[in-house]
């Protein structure tokens, strides 16, 4: 289950060719990378007491995310066009968090 920052991390390391890094300097912001290109396909935070992870949406989906739950929210400080942020509030099941992450992942290849 995602629960957690840690789970999050956890989870986007176990996809091929990827590595943690902390570009601010500030542990509460990682970010997950692809080591071909280093390009960001997630970025994990804590926003006012919740857990949260920044992906890459193809513009036709993003608003049918935003649309279909509650915890996914235009991307915080990243082009709302092209970004999501999900919330781990419980309001977006695991198996749609992943599929997230996994298009996130394809996309920024």
């Amino acid at each position: 289950m995602l629960k957690t920052k840690k789970d999050l991390i956890a989870h986007c390391l176990t996809y091929p060719d990827v590595y943690e890094d902390y570009p601010f300097h500030d542990h509460e912001w990682a970010v997950i990378r692809h080591r071909s290109n280093r390009r960001v396909f997630a970025w994990i935070y804590r926003r006012e007491g919740q857990v949260c992870v920044n992906v890459k949406c193809d513009p036709q989906w993003v608003e049918f995310w935003r649309k279909a739950y509650p915890g996914v929210l235009p991307g915080y400080h990243l082009n709302k066009k092209y970004w999501n942020t999900v919330l781990l509030d419980g309001t977006v099941p695991d198996k749609e968090i992943r599929r997230m992450i996994a298009e996130s992942y394809d996309l920024t290849r």
